[in-house]
């Protein structure tokens, strides 16, 4: 985990929580933390669901809803900092026009 920590001003009131990660590094624990654990049990049965990971603990919740996701994660990780979200089976989260960018396995 993370050894300093940030005071942050939360509506007239101070918290301290550690600081964010590095979005590279976030990527690169989530991606390790999905190839690794989660994968195996969701590739078969969750094509195109979306996966909500924190990065900190490996906790995570899947959903076919991007928001329902992350929202699950955060009822079972209140304190989670950072989320790692992907698609199962897909290469990128979202795509704008033409076909989805799937993975070629």
């Amino acid at each position: 985990m993370r050894d300093a920590e940030t005071t942050v001003p939360a509506r007239g009131r101070e918290t301290t929580r550690p600081p964010r990660r590095p979005h590279e590094e976030t990527a690169r624990l989530g991606d390790e933390i999905y190839e690794r654990d989660i994968r195996p049990q969701v590739e078969a049965d969750h094509q195109g669901e979306y996966v909500a990971i924190d990065v900190d603990s490996g906790s995570w919740a899947i959903s076919d809803d991007l928001r329902a996701a992350a929202k699950r994660l955060r009822t079972q990780r209140p304190g989670a900092i950072d989320v790692w979200l992907l698609r199962v089976g897909y290469r990128a989260l979202r795509h704008f026009w033409g076909r989805p960018i799937r993975s070629a396995e």
